[in-house]
């Protein structure tokens, strides 16, 4: 058996679609216009391939959006002062400071400074404690993004034994507070792995869904798996460059032989990455509606 391809990119141009509609049918019949704000403190190459790629989705959508790009020996009052700036902005819906920030600003500050009506990224404590109790609330894009794959993608979640092998803030611990959610696309049973966890394996044979989001490529082998499992790989690795200089990327689980044994599998590229952005760019709009008292 070879696995059937959930292809994020396919999904995500889905939902791109339905959120353009969206916007248009703000602007046209409440005359608003989403705005998006963007933070990065420092010039770290992946950041700002992140950041352009958010600014470009949103001139896609038709979304307004601010890109704020400050040196990295910004101070964390002149941080925290943008954000209060931007909370104060009726352009803005939106606000997202690019993670990680340079070692001597405090992150976790910075987040609990934005004015939780605008935390698209779903990670104030105010969202992170909505979502935990089952309330309204802005999702964590990456997260959300994975439920909404398994969703359209037709895996059924229900009593479904999840397990999630990693237990970041930003994945692992917010894809397995909503999976065991008593909701429509989730009702699931979760197990979460990590470094400390005994005999991974045994676990990982178990599930019917695994979530890989440890960050180690091709940590999940086609042993660890049971037959007809369906498999979310978070993992994007590099493990070096071609002949012409482009990047190797691999997942967290070995594709090639998993894939074999897996009745469903993401890709890597192409499986999770996409939805991350289109997430945003829903969240955001969702922002614009509940700021003008649509939602």
């Amino acid at each position: 058996m070879t696995a059937r391809i959930i292809s994020g990119t396919e999904i995500a141009r889905q939902i791109t679609e339905e959120v353009r509609q969206e916007v248009e049918n703000l602007k046209t019949r409440h005359g608003i216009t989403p705005g998006l704000a963007t933070v990065l403190v420092g010039a770290d190459p992946a950041s700002q391939v992140y950041v352009g790629a958010k600014a470009k989705a949103c001139a896609n959508l038709g979304i307004y959006s601010e890109r704020h790009d400050l040196p990295s020996n910004t101070s964390e009052a002149a941080l925290l002062e943008l954000v209060e700036k931007l909370n104060r902005d009726p352009r803005i819906h939106g606000i997202l400071v690019q993670s990680p920030p340079p070692p001597h600003i405090n992150e976790s500050k910075i987040i609990f400074a934005i004015d939780p009506r605008k935390d698209v990224d779903g990670f104030h404590p105010v969202s992170v404690g909505r979502m935990v109790i089952g309330e309204p609330g802005f999702l964590p894009c990456t997260p959300h993004g994975i439920q909404v794959l398994l969703e359209r993608s037709g895996v059924n979640t229900e009593g479904a034994e999840v397990v999630v092998v990693g237990r970041s803030n930003i994945v692992g611990k917010p894809i397995a507070n909503i999976m065991l959610q008593k909701a429509k696309g989730a009702n699931s049973t979760v197990t979460i792995c990590h470094s400390a966890t005994r005999d991974m394996a045994g676990h990982t044979r178990r599930a019917d869904i695994i979530i890989a989001a440890i960050g180690k490529p091709k940590f999940i082998t086609a042993d660890m798996v049971k037959e007809g499992v369906v498999v979310i790989d978070v993992g994007v690795n590099e493990i070096g460059k071609t002949t012409e200089g482009k990047r190797i990327l691999v997942g967290d689980v070995d594709f090639d032989t998993v894939k074999e044994k897996a009745g469903a599998i993401t890709p890597v590229p192409g499986g999770v990455g996409p939805m991350t952005i289109v997430m945003l760019m829903s969240n955001t709009v969702r922002a614009a509606r509940m700021a003008a008292g649509l939602d």
